[in-house]
């Protein structure tokens, strides 16, 4: 397992949220733009990045990477009250802190982020976001949601 409270993997987690709502992307197809090479240089920068506002540091990637622009908003057809990007990246990075070893952060970020789980978390409309992370964990380990 990874450490616990890996602050760059919090920070690139809520980065990724950031971006996918600052440019209307899935976080799955926020992910593959940044490729495994993009995350690795955020994950490894994380703790310089921080220190400047997020909306700074995801135009400057935006810039960086030339990311894509879509459609997605699952902010404006949410009906109930939407987490935070701080929020949301501390569910990802707790599920790759639980999935994860210490050597393969980057590869388990890019392999959570665009597998099925994805489209559950950013569904604010669903209570899924906000079940326990052993749950969230087990439901990942296990390929689908497990019925309580």
């Amino acid at each position: 397992m990874c450490e616990r409270n890996h602050s760059g993997l919090f920070f690139t987690c809520a980065l990724v949220e950031q971006l996918g709502r600052d440019l209307k992307l899935k976080r799955c197809d926020v992910v593959k733009a940044l490729g495994l090479q993009g995350v690795q240089m955020i994950l490894g920068h994380a703790d310089v990045l921080h220190c400047e506002p997020i909306e700074k540091v995801s135009d400057d990637m935006q810039e960086h990477f030339v990311l894509p622009r879509g459609q997605f908003d699952n902010v404006a057809v949410a009906r109930y009250a939407v987490p935070d990007v701080w929020a949301m990246g501390k569910v990802y990075a707790r599920l790759i802190e639980d999935v994860s070893g210490q050597d393969n952060v980057a590869e388990m970020l890019v392999a959570v982020y665009t597998s099925w789980i994805d489209e559950k978390l950013c569904d604010y409309n669903s209570s899924f976001y906000y079940q326990s992370r052993d749950y969230i964990a087990e439901c990942y380990r296990t390929g689908h949601v497990i019925d309580a």
